[in-house]
């Protein structure tokens, strides 16, 4: 949505039929679109395919050789094998910035485990840090994880794109949820990493700062 503010033309591609699961996420409704599915579409046309035909998969590499940047939110190795992988579409445009969007990374031993908005912010600790102190975790009211590595991801992109500019070249871009909120943790990993300092829920109220609560007033 942010490339497409900037002026980017965003072309979504969704499954045929149903189109993408987001679109039945309500109520609110506005007509037949859910509004969840709006508020995170702004600027993007979108597209039916069916990439798992060779009809399909042969249009969305050409769509790609005509596109600047290409990003997907596949398990890794799943559109490899529809011959849309990084690899099968660098040798058709060597200048495109690939952006995979995972859960988990392209390496390491859960790579293969669907990613989760709130199963990232369990793992990564997000929820352990956020609720009423002495409390259970709490998953904050939206999808905090989602957004952040969506605006991570947006950022390098821009540098891809910068690089593409500099270099002549195109590059894949690793972008997952849990590396995204480990790195949203900031002063309470660092506290961890330097003190020992186990971190906790604080509710309102911050370990470092006060005041920072909530506290109560009464004006006359």
């Amino acid at each position: 949505m942010n490339l497409g503010d900037l002026g980017a033309e965003v072309i979504k591609v969704e499954k045929p039929g149903a189109g993408d699961d987001t679109r039945a996420w309500g109520p609110p409704f506005a007509g037949k679109e859910s509004i969840y599915f709006l508020s995170v579409n702004r600027n993007k046309k979108s597209i039916a395919i069916n990439m798992k035909d060779s009809k399909g998969a042969k249009l969305i590499r050409e769509l790609a050789a005509a596109s600047d940047v290409f990003v997907e939110n596949y398990i890794p190795g799943k559109l490899a094998e529809m011959g849309l992988g990084y690899e099968d579409i660098k040798n058709i445009a060597p200048h495109i910035v690939y952006c995979s969007i995972t859960g988990y990374g392209q390496t390491g031993p859960v790579v293969q485990r669907g990613g989760y908005d709130s199963i990232a912010a369990a793992v990564s600790g997000l929820m352990h840090i956020t609720g009423h102190e002495g409390g259970e975790p709490v998953r904050p009211g939206v999808a905090m994880t989602d957004l952040a590595t969506g605006l991570y991801t947006y950022g390098a992109i821009m540098a891809g794109l910068l690089q593409r500019y500099k270099t002549g070249k195109g590059l894949h871009i690793d972008c997952n949820l849990l590396s995204t909120q480990v790195a949203c943790l900031t002063h309470v990993a660092a506290n961890y990493l330097n003190c020992k300092i186990e971190a906790k829920r604080w509710g309102t109220a911050h370990g470092s700062i006060v005041p920072y609560q909530k506290i109560k007033f009464t004006f006359d």
